[in-house]
């Protein structure tokens, strides 16, 4: 059985303030987790985690993750400011793109980000754009192919849209190399939510052969390995989670057998990790509004796939637990489903829980990634408040919910505008 991380007293207490549905996330979790994602490679003297702020695209919880040593991955310039606002700038923050705007170029490099090129072609578009390239850059690399583990198909880097090709990649680090960069990065990111100890170990040896055969043909130097993201949380009950300090043991093990033997032992590790850091630590809270009973059973509940689309989208599955019927009978067969005008808007399907009294509040778990931050407005539905939970109890609200007002707003240079926000001051 999953565990949440707050009562339903407190949730009660919580929701006197700040109405249903909200996402709320457990500061306590989370430092916790970054420390424990720190020792596992604590052996690396360069290691830095640059945590994928689109996961939670929240500057506070990404100053909880900064004052835990953690950078900033962005992957637009929204991103890039907020790591900036926090402090994250230079080479705190990691640009991770793709299809790049010029723009978001400059700015990534008037902050002094360390600039991830996606593909081969972005070189001629950079130094069209920025001129003189930094003395550090780094690509991202896609081997092609499927990657197993274990032979077991993890996934298909092959149809993927990101990264650089084999070939390219050499081209690209000796095209670098004659601009005048000095310091080179490899990163890839070939598999998502691995619930594998050995997904990252095998990813270090593709990317480690590598490194030592660019820097042996160019004579270019590798400052550092990006292992990206990729390790997964368990979602479902019965799924073990991963053990980061076994990984970090794996990938210390494969650092040793192919770097250090080059004489590339100084090469930094680096993680992009979202899911991981935050998505366990994160859960949204909806109450039970309708009940209705046709060909299925349905609970109605005031969260929509606009608060999370995950369910929606990919069909995930994220475990719900009834407030305050932790331990009761798992006797009814719902669908659990929000209001929007779409039939695939439910956050579970012939799901066995207790029986649902209207009022009850459902804690939807593992939304700390990709939840809030993949919300929309579908519908005119508006999102929703996120709330922090301290370590000491107390609560705060890191974001207020949206209003008309707010969904209005780019309206603002129609005639209509003056209408429509005397509606919502109405309303």
């Amino acid at each position: 059985m999953k565990k949440t991380f707050v009562s339903k007293e407190k949730l009660e207490e919580i929701i006197r303030e700040i109405p249903t549905p909200f996402h709320i996330y457990d500061e306590k979790g989370i430092r916790e987790n970054a420390r424990l994602l720190k020792k596992a490679f604590s052996w690396n003297q360069g290691f830095r985690e640059y945590f994928a702020v689109k996961a939670e695209p929240n500057p506070v919880i990404l100053k909880i993750l900064k004052e835990e040593g953690c950078g900033c991955d962005c992957s637009s310039i929204t991103e890039l400011m907020m790591a900036k606002a926090i402090g994250n700038g230079g080479s705190l923050t990691m640009f991770s793109s793709n299809d790049t705007p010029d723009e978001e170029y400059v700015f990534a490099n008037d902050m002094g980000a360390i600039i991830n090129l996606d593909d081969i072609t972005m070189i001629e578009s950079f130094e069209k754009t920025v001129g003189r390239f930094p003395k550090t850059m780094c690509c991202r690399y896609n081997p092609g192919g499927v990657f197993k583990v274990s032979n077991d198909i993890m996934d298909t880097p092959g149809d993927a849209k990101y990264g650089m090709t084999t070939e390219q990649i050499y081209e690209a680090f000796r095209i670098l190399k004659e601009k005048g960069v000095e310091n080179f990065g490899i990163h890839s990111f070939l598999v998502s939510n691995a619930v594998t100890n050995d997904y990252y170990p095998m990813l270090a040896k593709l990317l480690f052969e590598l490194a030592v055969d660019l820097q042996k043909k160019i004579g270019c130097h590798i400052s550092f390995i990006n292992l990206s993201g990729g390790i997964g949380i368990p979602y479902k009950p019965e799924d073990q989670p991963n053990d980061i300090l076994a990984i970090g043991e794996g990938v210390r093990k494969v650092y040793e057998e192919i770097l250090v033997p080059a004489g590339m032992g100084d090469v930094a590790i680096y993680t992009e990790l979202g899911r991981f850091m935050t998505g366990p630590y994160g859960a949204l809270v909806t109450r039970a509004i309708h009940e209705k009973n046709i060909m299925k059973h349905y609970i109605g509940v005031d969260a929509c796939a606009c608060n999370l689309m995950r369910p929606a989208m990919y069909g995930a599955y994220h475990h719900i637990t009834v407030m305050g019927k932790e331990d009761a009978p798992l006797t009814e067969k719902y669908d659990v489903t929000g209001s929007l005008c779409e039939n695939n808007d439910k956050f579970a399907v012939d799901r066995m829980l207790p029986k649902i009294d209207m009022g009850d509040l459902l804690y939807i778990h593992d939304t700390g990634a990709h939840g809030f931050a993949m919300g929309y407005n579908y519908n005119g539905k508006l999102r929703s408040a996120e709330v922090l939970l301290h370590e000491d109890g107390s609560f705060e609200k890191i974001r207020r919910a949206e209003v008309p007002a707010d969904y209005f707003a780019t309206f603002s240079e129609l005639p209509i505008y003056k209408t429509l926000m005397e509606e919502a001051a109405a309303d």
